[in-house]
């Protein structure tokens, strides 16, 4: 089975394992790793903002119109942020690395 690790923005490692077909969303939430998704993977927020090792970057598929619209509200935005609920495993993406933000904004709530 494919494996992924998710670094906390204070510094720890946690590697899970990453069944193909899941987005980082689901599997960070089966995994408890605080990893927000206000909207529940539908688009409509980037409280599931990551941060992708640059070396798999390239491996994923190209951001749409609407995630790249949501990550525009993204706090600490970088080359490399995605929204996990977007990046969906698949063999090429075994041992990926995210690192979750310092911080969100969830823009869902008032």
């Amino acid at each position: 089975m494919p494996k992924m690790t998710f670094i906390d923005s204070d510094g720890p490692r946690h590697e899970v394992d990453a069944p193909e077909g899941l987005s980082v969303l689901e599997i960070a939430h089966k995994n408890n790793i605080d990893l927000e998704g206000a909207c529940e993977g539908s688009l409509a927020c980037s409280t599931c903002h990551v941060i992708v090792d640059p070396d798999y970057y390239g491996k994923l598929k190209e951001a749409t119109e609407d995630e790249e619209d949501m990550l525009d509200l993204a706090w600490g935005l970088t080359h490399t942020s995605r929204l996990g609920c977007q990046i969906i495993i698949t063999p090429e993406l075994d041992g990926i690395t995210v690192t979750l933000p310092v911080s969100t904004r969830n823009m869902m709530v008032d």
